[in-house]
């Protein structure tokens, strides 16, 4: 009977926290979560938390209005967690803005709302903002942001009053086939028995597949962010994906602001250890991109869009890695080779925006072997083995990995 499974899940940052709690309030079984280290203590804990629904594809803008819907319902569910919803600008350069025009009539048609505001009615809008004439503004009224750390915990506590065994500093060492199906995985304190493994472990996706002899076509590329001290006035603003200007920005708690930035010229980071950690790269940084340099280079970049980032002081910082596929897209879904293993990896910068419908669509894939949201362009069987050995032997930089924020 179902009620009788053991459903393991590997990694217990959002998705896998997601995934986690989608099952068990579905009565699946016994869930276990595995994680090599804290909750929460890989990328997660290092996102921005922005979301829109504005994305690039039919399933990407069907699967953020569920995730929409789910993050104001988990305001209600989660003790400690609010959805803030302050919407998400998605600011434009000319050549930008007749690429994503394209989309106004697939957001129309899936019943995603959007604006678009001048350079002028922007600035009208939210005068501490200061878009120069050729930019233009897209936004979702929908969009807004999670506090990640008070996500965790409060997803963590509901989780564990579901029954949710969380077993953290226990590291997944391999996996166990019977008849070429899943049928567990090993680590430390030996065997333990599935009927069902999902792996959510992101940058760390290929070390672990290589023990099935599995690749998958993704990548990762180093991420900063940063948070200001206090303000001395709270600023009105929203989320704002600000690709002209390489990076975002959005309010935080505390009368703070956060901003992230991309290092375009860095070459992807290669993660070729299960014992890897985040905290890893700031080890042997690379001199053009000291923390120093970065955080000028946020001034820099914002300073004539976001006058007032010249004179902010920062508290903060975490960086950590985000993970693309070949063409941008998320990969989730089952892993035909191995019947009974899922995945759910390369969300983009936009995982955290993406989980609580990455871990609902995960958990129906376990329970009932098909979807609400059609996700057949997020198979990882629209990959060829031919395609995926091509896109693994090159080495990119972060430019030229498919850009997708949030």
């Amino acid at each position: 009977m179902l009620n009788k499974r053991t459903i393991i899940i590997i990694g217990a940052g959002v998705t896998g926290l997601s995934t986690a709690y989608r099952l068990a309030k579905k009565e699946a079984g016994k869930i276990i979560v595995f994680d090599k280290g804290k909750t929460g203590d890989g990328s997660s804990s290092r996102a921005a938390g922005i979301i829109t629904g504005l994305l690039w594809s039919k399933t990407g803008v069907e699967a953020r209005k569920v995730a929409l819907r789910l993050f104001r319902e988990l305001s209600s569910e989660l003790n400690g967690y609010s959805f803030q919803d302050v919407g998400t600008l998605n600011l434009l350069d000319q050549q930008a803005w007749e690429q994503r025009k394209l989309l106004l009539p697939l957001y129309e048609q899936c019943g995603a709302p959007f604006e678009i505001l001048t350079a002028k009615e922007m600035r009208t809008r939210w005068p501490d903002l200061y878009p120069s004439g050729e930019l233009v503004g897209l936004f979702d009224p929908l969009g807004g942001y999670s506090e990640p750390e008070d996500y965790l915990a409060a997803l963590k506590i509901a989780c564990n009053k579901l029954g949710v065994d969380i077993r953290e500093e226990e590291p997944v060492k391999d996996f166990v086939l019977r008849s070429g199906s899943i049928a567990g995985v090993i680590t430390e304190k030996g065997l333990i028995e599935a009927d069902a493994v999902v792996s959510t472990v992101y940058g760390w996706t290929n070390v672990l597949f290589s023990r099935l002899g599995l690749k998958l076509p993704v990548k990762t590329v180093v991420h900063q962010r940063y948070v200001t001290e206090p303000l001395h006035h709270t600023m009105s603003i929203p989320c704002v994906n600000a690709d002209p200007f390489y990076g975002y920005c959005r309010p935080a708690a505390g009368g703070r602001l956060l901003f992230g930035i991309e290092t375009s010229d860095r070459e992807e980071w290669r993660v070729s250890d299960m014992n890897f950690h985040l905290d890893d790269l700031l080890r042997s940084p690379d001199p053009r991109y000291t923390e120093a340099i970065l955080r000028e280079k946020v001034r820099e970049n914002f300073s004539s869009y976001f006058p007032p980032v010249k004179n902010l002081r920062w508290e903060s910082s975490k960086t950590g890695l985000l993970t693309f596929s070949m063409d941008g897209e998320p990969i989730l879904g089952p892993v035909t080779e191995v019947p009974g293993l899922f995945v759910g990896v390369a969300f983009h910068s936009g995982g955290f925006a993406y989980n609580p419908v990455s871990g609902l669509l995960l958990a129906e894939l376990v329970t009932d072997g098909k979807t609400s949201v059609n996700i057949d362009a997020f198979s990882l069987s629209r990959f060829s083995n031919e395609q995926t050995e091509k896109y693994l032997a090159q080495t990119v930089q972060q430019k030229n990995v498919a850009k997708r924020r949030h």
